[in-house]
Order: C-alpha cells, then sequence, then structure tokens
C-alpha cells in the first residue's frame, strides 16, 4: 500500500536492541546482549559499492526523492563509464554474486567480470528494462526504481580476500551492492515424486512449459512435483493448487519465467512451494492485473520456503484462507509494487527470515480489509530500498506482531515501520488488542513526504483515519541515521485521530537528523529507557495538527537521556543538523497550539481563538456562565502580556467581558494569575484589549475564565495573543 495516498492537510507553516557496523561497507546485525539480533540469517554478505576500490565516480549520499543516490542501498553508489571498474575484495568463501545496479533509461549492456584479475568467459548482463517506474495516480510519486539486481555463478570457488571486478563495456552502470554467496550443489529429485520434465515440460526456456505444470500437479497430489535444473516457461497462471509440494533443485537451479504464476481465490491447503526461482516480465505497474508469484490463497497449512522471486508486480498477494500460512528463507526483488501482502483475513501467518530489497511499495504489509488479520507476525526479516513506501506496514489488524527486523533506506513516503489506521478502502478492521513493536533496527528510515510537505519518522504510528485504541508496545528499537526523526505519532489524514495506549521501551536512537519523538496527533505516549545521542534539532517536536485537536502528552516512566529539549517553534519544520534555533523574543506564543474549552457554542470552536484568523472567533456555550478557555503553550514561559480580541468588524458592537486569568505548568493544578475584572472591547479601537501579567508569571496552560459580557451572553475571543514582552 502507498502511505500517504490522501494528501495530508498540510499546516500553514514556512535499550536494548541490535548494533548496525557499517565502517567496513558490510550492512551486518550484531547481537546485542539479551536480545536476537535484527534481520534475517542470510546465505550471502553484501559489500557496497562505495566501500570497493574504483576507477569510477561516486556518488550520493541524496535524501531527495527522485534521485538516483536516494534509492541506494546506504544512499551511495559507484557510477561507471566505458573502461572503468569497480572491484570487490570478497568477504567470505563464495561461488556466486548477486549484483544491485543502475543503468540510464532505455539502455542495456553488460558488465565484464574479473577474478584475480582474469576475465571470466561470461558476461553479467545490465537492463533498464525493469526500472524508471511511473505511477502518476499515486499522490506524491515520482519516477522511482532506479536499481535492478543481476546475478552470476561465478563457475568457481573465490576465499575471503580474493577480488572480484565489474567492468563497464560501454554502458554507463551504476553499482550500488555485491551480495557474496556460497551457493550449494543443485538438489537430488525425491523419491517418489513427478519431474514436470515427465509431463512434457521443456528445461530450455524455448517450449511453453505451462500444460506440462498442470499435469504435473494434478499426478502428484499428496505428493511432490519436481522441477529439475533449468529454465521453464510459462505463459499463464496456475490454479486449483493444492495438497501438493512444488519443489525445484534449489534458486539458483530450478526457473521458472512467468509474471503470474499462481492465481485462485481459493485452496483446501497443504500447498508446500519451495526450492526454486520464478522471475517475471513485470516492467511497470498496474493494479488491476494479478502479476504475483501468488495471487490470492494457497490454504491452511501451506508454507513458501527458499524461493528466489523477481520481476514480478507483487512477491504474494494472500487473499482468502492462508491460516497458519510460513513463508520463510525467500529472496524477493525487484518488485513495482508490495514485496507480500496480507489482504485481510489472515490468520497464525508467520513471514520470517526473508530478503527483501528493491520494492515499489511496502516491502511487507498487513492490510485487515473485509475482516483482520490476526495473530499474525513479520520476524527476522532484512527489508533494504522500499522505494515508494514503508519497509512494514500494518494497517490495522489484531494481535500483530513485528519482531527483529532490520529495515534500511526508505524513501518517499515510507517509514522503516508503520503501524497505522489507515484503510484505503472499507470495510477496514481498524488495530485492536495488542501491537507487538520489538528488537527492530531501522537504517536510514524515515522520509520525507511530498504530500504532507513534511518528514515521515523511521517509526511511525499514524492514526490516519481512526484513532489508535490498541495497545501498541515499541520495545528494544535501535534507530540510527534517520534522516529526519525517530518515532512519529501523527494522524495522517488531517482529521486529528488521537493515537492512545502506546509504550516505547529500550530504544537506542543515533545520529537523527531532526528530533527523536515528533508527535503531530493528540493522544499519549510513555517512554522508559530510551537514550538518544547526535540529535539533530531537538528531541522533541511536540504540535498536534489540527492545532486544536488536543495536546500530545509524553509521559517519562524513567530511564530516558539525550532527548529531553522541546522544539522552540510550532510555525517552522525543524531541518536536519540545523539545531533549535533561539525563539523570537516577541513571537506569540498562543499561535496555532491546541486549545480547549469549558463548551463552545456551533462552529465556533476553541481553536478559533488561536489560529491567527481575527475574523473567525470561539464562543462559549450561551447563558452558562462561568466559561473557561484553556491553550498549551507547549512549554512552561515567563509571560508577561496578554492580547485579547474580537473580530474587527464594527457590526461587533462595543461591550465589557469580566475575565479572569488563570495558570497552571501541569494542566491539573491552576492558579489565579490576575483576578476577575471587566475589559473593554470597542471596535472603535480595534476591539483589543492588553492584560498585564505579574513579574512572577510562570506558566504553560493558560486560562481564560468569563463570567459575564455586557454584549452576548457567552465568552467570546476571535484571537488570544500571549507575549514574552510587558
Amino acid at each position: 500500500m502507498h502511505s500517504g495516498s490522501t494528501t495530508k492537510h498540510v499546516r500553514h507553516m514556512p535499550a536494548i536492541g541490535a548494533v548496525v557496523a557499517l565502517a567496513a561497507g558490510m550492512l551486518v546485525a550484531v547481537a546485542p546482549t539479551a536480545h536476537a539480533a535484527s534481520g534475517a540469517t542470510l546465505p550471502f554478505t553484501s559489500v557496497e559499492a562505495e566501500s570497493a576500490s574504483t576507477t569510477g565516480t561516486k556518488t550520493g549520499p541524496d535524501y531527495t526523492q527522485g534521485t538516483q543516490a536516494s534509492e541506494a542501498s546506504g544512499r551511495q553508489a559507484v557510477r561507471l563509464t566505458s573502461g572503468q571498474r569497480v572491484e570487490f575484495t570478497v568477504p567470505r568463501a563464495s561461488n556466486a554474486v548477486n549484483l544491485a545496479y543502475s543503468v540510464p533509461d532505455g539502455q542495456s549492456g553488460s558488465l565484464d567480470v574479473y577474478v584475480n584479475g582474469t576475465k571470466l568467459a561470461r558476461t553479467l548482463p545490465v537492463t533498464s528494462k525493469y526500472s524508471y517506474v511511473d505511477t502518476g495516480w499515486i499522490p506524491g510519486a515520482k519516477t522511482h526504481h532506479f536499481f535492478d539486481n543481476a546475478r552470476l555463478l561465478l563457475g568457481q570457488n573465490v576465499q575471503a580476500g580474493d577480488k572480484i571486478a565489474f567492468e563497464s563495456t560501454g554502458t554507463q552502470v551504476t553499482v550500488d551492492v555485491a551480495d557474496f554467496e556460497q551457493v550449494a550443489a543443485a538438489a537430488a529429485q525425491p523419491a517418489g515424486s513427478v519431474s514436470v520434465v515427465s509431463k512434457g515440460a521443456d528445461p530450455s526456456g524455448n517450449g511453453d512449459s505451462t500444460q506440462a505444470f498442470r499435469d504435473a500437479i494434478a499426478a502428484a497430489q499428496g505428493a511432490v512435483v519436481w522441477i529439475p535444473p533449468g529454465d521453464y516457461r510459462i505463459t499463464s497462471s496456475l490454479g486449483g493448487v493444492q495438497n501438493v509440494t512444488l519443489q525445484g533443485a534449489g534458486s539458483w537451479y530450478s526457473v521458472v519465467h512467468t509474471s503470474r504464476f499462481i492465481d485462485q481465490s481459493s485452496s483446501s491447503g497443504g500447498v508446500h512451494i519451495k526450492d526454486f526461482a520464478v522471475i517475471g516480465e513485470v516492467t511497470e505497474r498496474v493494479d488491476s492485473s494479478p502479476d504475483n508469484f501468488v495471487n490470492g490463497s494457497l490454504g491452511p497449512g501451506s508454507s513458501v520456503s527458499g524461493m528466489w522471486i523477481q520481476h514480478m508486480k507483487v512477491g504474494l498477494w494472500l487473499t482468502g484462507n492462508n491460516d497458519n500460512l510460513v513463508v520463510e528463507n525467500n529472496r524477493i526483488l525487484d518488485t513495482t509494487a508490495d514485496g507480500l501482502n496480507l489482504n485481510g483475513t489472515a490468520k497464525g501467518v508467520r513471514v520470517s527470515n526473508n530478503f527483501l530489497r528493491n520494492q515499489g511499495d511496502d516491502a511487507l504489509a498487513m492490510w485487515s480489509l473485509y475482516s483482520p488479520d490476526t495473530n499474525s507476525s513479520f520476524e527476522n526479516n532484512t527489508i533494504s530500498q522500499p522505494n515508494l513506501a514503508n519497509g512494514i506496514a500494518i494497517y490495522g489488524g489484531t494481535d500483530i506482531a513485528v519482531k527483529n527486523n532490520l529495515i534500511s533506506d526508505t524513501n518517499a513516503l515510507g517509514s522503516g515501520i508503520a503501524i497505522s489506521n489507515q484503510k484505503f478502502l472499507d470495510p477496514f478492521s481498524p488495530l485492536s488488542g495488542t501491537i507487538t513493536v520489538d528488537g527492530n533496527t531501522l537504517v536510514r528510515a524515515g522520509a520525507m513526504n511530498p504530500n504532507w510537505n513534511h518528514p515521515m519518522g523511521a517509526l511511525r504510528v499514524d492514526s490516519y483515519d481512526s484513532a489508535i485504541n490498541a495497545t501498541v508496545n515499541i520495545t528494544n528499537t535501535t534507530i540510527n541515521d534517520s534522516p529526519y526523526s525517530a518515532f512519529e505519532f501523527v494522524s495522517g489524514g488531517g482529521q486529528g485521530h488521537p493515537v492512545r495506549n502506546v509504550n516505547v521501551t529500550g530504544a537506542t536512537v543515533r545520529n537523527t537528523g531532526t528530533v527523536v519523538v515528533q508527535a503531530e496527533a493528540q493522544g499519549a505516549a510513555t517512554f522508559r529507557n530510551v537514550t538518544a545521542t547526535q540529535v539533530g534539532a531537538a528531541g522533541i517536536y511536540n504540535c498536534p495538527y489540527p492545532a486544536n485537536s488536543g495536546s500530545f502528552t509524553l509521559t517519562d516512566g524513567g530511564g530516558n537521556s539525550g532527548w529531553s529539549s522541546t522544539w522552540s517553534d510550532c510555525s517552522i519544520w525543524p531541518q536536519p543538523g540545523q539545531g533549535n534555533p533561539d525563539p523570537d523574543p516577541n513571537r506569540n506564543l498562543a499561535k496555532g497550539r491546541p486549545a480547549t474549552a469549558t463548551g463552545s457554542q456551533d462552529v465556533y470552536t476553541p481553536g478559533k481563538a488561536v489560529d491567527a484568523d481575527a475574523n473567525s472567533y470561539w464562543e462559549s456555550t450561551n447563558n452558562a456562565f462561568p466559561q473557561s478557555w484553556t491553550v498549551d503553550l507547549g512549554s512552561s514561559y515567563a509571560v508577561r502580556r496578554l492580547v485579547l480580541k474580537l473580530p474587527p468588524s464594527s457590526a461587533w458592537g462595543a461591550r465589557t467581558q469580566t475575565i479572569t486569568v488563570l495558570g497552571s505548568t501541569d494542566g491539573s493544578t491552576y492558579s489565579t494569575v490576575v483576578g476577575s475584572q471587566g475589559y473593554r472591547f470597542d471596535p472603535a479601537t480595534g476591539n483589543t484589549a492588553t492584560v498585564a501579567l505579574p513579574g512572577s508569571t510562570d506558566l504553560r496552560y493558560l486560562r481564560l475564565s468569563v463570567s459575564a459580557n455586557t454584549g452576548w451572553p457567552a465568552g467570546q475571543f476571535s484571537e488570544v495573543e500571549a507575549y514574552l514582552t510587558s
């Protein structure tokens, strides 16, 4: 799903977790004491091109949507022109390599490959065919999906410390990252299995093997369909798949070429798909087409493991009955939309130990459409470079777990992890029960949302279409190098729905670009043992939207450090690394702040008194004195002067309001600042009254209690302004 698909109403304003080692150019999870390492256990080791030796040009880092480097692993890559090379030091014993790369739109070519200085006979083909995707119907999207992956069996074994180089042969190629792997020998055919070749499948890839696969599935009910080493072409999807195992000799050996592998709305289950590759020809995203590895249902008690899935629209788009499905130990690469989406009704599904790279939407998603996803989990997955949405997104559902995942380099419209009530369609089941977000590591996660014109945090809790009433427990989190904020609490649909019942315990935040906590919704969260270092601007941005929607309360549960400061000015957004600016001493402290009242008449709500529009106004419940109006200034201030206004129009006759000024530092205990007295409002003098406050005044919450009004039987203010200056 694409987060932010509906434009947000933008403001009017110019522990313990895994540690990520990046110094050597390799992204690996290092297990901390007393908690499992984040991410999948992978059969390969990745090395960044920018850490390799090169005669080319390093690009990035860049976080700007629409740039090539912004989609690269580590936000950096190496550009090669003809004759230039990048040489990697092999990190482990290997006989195969997968390379993430990009070439200019409309071009194709190849890379020469050298092992310890000797050129291989085989070259590595590169192409832009599967890149440069446009999704103009998604608000905020730009051309994206610049990179692709190509793999090569080297035909020999290399050892740690050996050198493998890639050299451009004419086409400009930008190299991002190389995955080095020791691929095991091809597996043998299981006894009693039915080979697709025995039913007429062509392992050369020249003939159409669709019917042979169907015949083998029909003949092997309760047994194994064997896919020997080779390339097989399927021209239409398979259906009626149930009570059968589809097994290959390994994902580097048995390769099925099709853009639609299984498409069925139901199955009795018992489907097990394992150990081969399905590589498609999807070059664009057409949401009405089922261009997916699995579209629909595999049925209860099924599994998908050891697969290489590439060049599809979606890896697995799962609807119907997939109870207790296990999806594990797979690679899902270069999809134009989601890697996997549990599209409602999922029960007891476990998605674990998978590697996903270069998704064109959410890498892993649960979307509780029609009925809730329940008791399902995403665990120990490694996700890199989703380029139009989130690493992991949970849209509704009951008792969901997101545990021990490693997510890096999210791009526009996406966070590393999103816990959200964004529904997209009805009927939708909002978040309920307990949502467990534990042991995850987020690296360079979060992005600028072009629809909101402000950032999305590395981990986002979003009451987009309805209040979050589930218990959300976020524990043992590591957030490194977020370009913007670490934790975001927001109502992304712009309606101000509350975010409640959030507990953040045991987090380590390092080098966040702006703030640790970006609070933009009313609600509350408790933080315990959250430590931060190298904070870019301030610890907390606490400016709920809409301004009159209510405040967000951060409760300090103890053990927090490094992020106590609050961003000083809600009228501007903090920029990465700028630091907290010295506030303008002449600014109106009340402008845009959350306001409440004991009552309001019709549409004349409390926020009208802090919206910087002198023609709009708050009016209390009529004929019910006394009435009070309260604003939360966000921090305690030595307020010395108030300016109270009514609309300047002469239609507003002169009047006197009897007002008591009260103040509080905690929002619960109030004391009188200025006793009850009458203030004259006269359109002939601007309908303005000024209130001088004592020199000892220190308050966060300002309350005005109105006990009389000679012009109307209610309290009325078009603007309440609070200043530090006398």
